[in-house]
């Protein structure tokens, strides 16, 4: 940050303001500190009889490769609003969301990951605007050597053993420490 979105000032430094016990980004000539928090991002894995839909990206990074339909939660909106929100966007599909299955933390790069198993309603998707394809897979399927994000690897792999254990249980992971 090179000015104050707050004042327009050049005067920022990188400081523990009093209070605080970390070093924040301040205005010094109005005094404001500007916090930078954690990205929240929310997904949903839509869930057809026994099989798991997955999108091919076709937007970076990881193009080409497969995952749950996730992405950034948007100002004003709900985890749960923009799990459905990112399958529609990734697959032009409609899910009924059943349970929250990963909070799934990547400190390295400020990231929280919020995943849902949804029940992908009538069965039915098509390509959305930021896939190239999308497809369902059965476990046997998955094309794990080509998945773009160890969140979607996480949360595909606890919904099947959750499938197995007949449960609906939430997982909890930080990478890369799993």
């Amino acid at each position: 940050m090179n000015f104050c979105p707050h004042c327009g000032s050049a005067e920022i430094s990188k400081l523990i303001p009093a209070g605080d016990n970390r070093p924040r980004l301040v205005c010094g000539a109005c005094t404001t500190i500007h916090y930078r928090n954690p990205k929240i991002v929310a997904g949903c894995l839509p869930v057809w009889e026994d099989k798991v839909l997955l999108c091919r990206r076709a937007i970076e990074p990881c193009y080409g490769l497969w995952n749950v339909p996730s992405g950034y939660l948007e100002n004003g909106e709900g985890v749960e609003a923009g799990a459905i929100r990112e399958v529609w966007e990734e697959a032009a599909a409609k899910v009924e969301l059943t349970y929250l299955i990963s909070l799934y933390n990547l400190e390295k790069i400020n990231q929280i990951y919020l995943q849902f198993v949804g029940e992908l309603v009538e069965g039915k998707f098509a390509v959305g605007e930021e896939s190239l394809e999308c497809q369902l897979f059965t476990e046997a399927d998955i094309p794990w050597d080509e998945m773009a994000f160890t969140s979607s690897t996480f949360t595909i792999k606890r919904h099947f053993l959750d499938r197995r254990d007949g449960t609906q249980r939430l997982h909890r992971a930080s990478y890369p420490t799993l």
